[in-house]
């Protein structure tokens, strides 16, 4: 008992991002633009940085311009490390 839990003590929580949905052309896979608004070190000021993570849709349920939750998991591909958690919102 004692090494379950300290297990999962140590074990860190998975990473979440929300983003919007560029690309869905590849089978199974979304590629999901999520935006970081990041403190600039020197001056301060908020800057937005955005990544594209390539994330596992396993029903091919999102369609370009949706804005969906990401969660990382083990890697799946060679650029594949997130899946699809949920679509927060279907684009109009």
């Amino acid at each position: 008992m004692a090494d379950e839990t300290t297990e999962t003590a140590t074990r860190a929580e998975r990473k979440v991002r929300e983003g919007i949905v560029v690309s869905t052309s590849m089978d199974k896979t979304a590629v999901v633009e999520a935006i970081d608004r990041v403190r600039h070190r020197r001056y301060a000021k908020t800057v937005q940085r955005s990544n594209k993570l390539f994330a596992h849709d396993e029903n091919n349920d999102a369609n370009v311009g949706d804005r969906v939750r990401i969660m990382e998991t083990k890697p799946l591909s060679k650029k594949k490390r997130w899946r699809l958690v949920e679509i927060v919102e279907r684009a109009r």
